[in-house]
């Protein structure tokens, strides 16, 4: 394209001076205005030199700059986080912010934000106080630990206990267990970073007590062993148990770390799941720390849990790295109000959404997916639609080789390709995410809400082809 397209760009006076402009100088300061018009003039220079575009004179090119100056307002009065209805069928989907919040815990949150609170002041004697009291005692009685604190997820969780047991230190661990969590974020990272030094035992498949006797120091500190939750080695395998580690570590005077990752409160077998490993059995067992986050199966905010034996743990409290990683009022507001839950197991899934969905009946689920069907088939809309049968996941590493039965609405355009009508979903308000598969788009139910039916269908209803 010939520069001299380039003369019909507008000032960032004249932009200014538009209706548009003017129709958003009651929110925005004249001075931030002006950057979106820098902004906007910059986007519409962009598109005449490296895409193509052709302007027939000033005028076509003030119409381009009002509309890219109206997107970049735009962009920047509306919030960036907004509401999705998860039809992934992935209950703990990361991308979608985890764990759907129980809604007294909410409530909570919503009267510790909306004023002034008792974060770090003891209200009896007017002292500061110490914030992780008010989901301590909580942790203690639903783990059986002697003391607990909290951090703002797992991964820091076990950075600073490491940083705090075993700086310039030896850490045994097994080579089945260097794990990656998730986002490029791996063990043996998170443990150089902590000023721990990795000692490899054993093998990736077979690790034996004797791998981990024979690696033992002058210089080792403890012993790490990390719960393989985001996948399974199956076969010719091996791996000392926790009660023998603990039983080594105690012989040489060591702590165990053992990092849960998921960290079930509750034996997931009294609802039907597989088996996971259940905190309060780590401490029983005798391990010195346990970690786990907060916003997978617990079904809180995000954060990092410590609980363990009280001398570990208050070391951990006193690490000068715990201000760095520490919560916020809104955290502990979640949390205190999720925890609670656990105190009356009989009305758990009732009020806990992420048991509640990893546990509801298939026929629950497939009820919601006939109203929906039913709504679209009524609707005449341009779209071959189907239910049919659908396996989905608990997600974020838990119960990773468990599929819970499902159901989900498959949808498919008469005419041209998924992408596009998938795209103007997720970009409704609010969004809708499911997953494309052999030309269809598929909406599983079992992550669809009840109360977000109605708005569901309503979305599908406007979103989807209608010739």
């Amino acid at each position: 394209m010939s520069k001299q397209h380039l003369r019909f760009l507008p000032s960032i006076d004249v932009l200014v001076q538009t209706k548009t402009a003017r129709r958003f100088s009651d929110r925005l300061d004249r001075e931030w205005l002006v950057q979106c018009a820098r902004d906007a003039v910059a986007d519409l220079r962009k598109r005449l030199t490296d895409n193509g575009l052709i302007l027939a004179d000033e005028a076509e090119a003030l119409q381009w700059s009002e509309k890219l100056l109206q997107q970049q307002i735009e962009r920047l009065l509306q919030p960036s986080l907004h509401r999705v209805i998860n039809a992934t069928g992935i209950i703990l989907h990361t991308g979608l912010g985890r764990a759907v919040l129980p809604p007294s815990a909410i409530e909570q949150a919503w009267r510790i934000a909306s004023g002034y609170s008792n974060l770090e002041i003891d209200l009896e004697t007017a002292r500061r106080g110490d914030r992780t009291k008010h989901v301590e005692r909580l942790l203690c009685l639903l783990t059986g630990a002697e003391a607990a604190c909290v951090v703002n997820n797992n991964a820091a969780a076990v950075l600073i206990a490491l940083n705090t047991l075993a700086n310039r230190k030896q850490v045994l661990i097994s080579r089945g267990e260097l794990i990656e969590i998730g986002g490029s974020f791996r063990i043996p990272d998170v443990m150089a970073k902590s000023g721990a030094k990795m000692v490899e035992v054993g093998t990736t498949n077979k690790t034996h007590l004797k791998d981990f006797a024979g690696a033992i120091t002058e210089k080792t500190a403890g012993i790490l062993h990390v719960h393989t939750s985001n996948y399974r080695i199956l076969g010719f395998t091996a791996a000392a148990p926790l009660e023998e580690l603990v039983a080594l570590a105690r012989k040489h005077n060591l702590f165990v770390l053992h990092d849960l990752g998921g960290g079930i409160l509750i034996d997931l077998r009294k609802f039907g799941l597989p088996y996971e490993p259940v905190v309060r059995e780590s401490i029983e067992l005798g391990v010195d720390v346990v970690t786990f986050s907060g916003d997978k199966v617990l079904g809180g905010p995000q954060s990092g849990i410590l609980v363990g034996k009280k001398e570990a743990i208050q070391k951990i409290k006193k690490n000068p790295l715990m201000r760095a990683v520490r919560c916020d009022k809104m955290t502990y507001a979640l949390l205190e109000g999720t925890l609670r839950l656990f105190l009356d197991e009989k009305s758990l899934l009732k009020n806990h959404p992420v048991l509640r969905m990893m546990t509801e009946p298939v026929e629950s689920v497939r009820a919601r997916a006939r109203s929906v069907m039913d709504a679209l088939v009524a609707s005449n809309l341009h779209v071959q639609v189907e239910m049919t049968e659908s396996e989905a996941q608990a997600g974020s590493g838990t119960l990773p080789l468990e599929r819970l039965p499902s159901v989900a609405i498959a949808v498919r355009p008469k005419q041209g390709s998924v992408q596009p009508v998938a795209k103007r979903l997720r970009l409704a308000d609010p969004g809708v995410m499911g997953y494309i598969r052999n030309h269809k788009l598929f909406l599983d139910m079992r992550t669809v809400q009840d109360e977000e039916l109605p708005t569901l269908i309503q979305l599908l209803r406007t979103h989807l082809p209608t010739s």
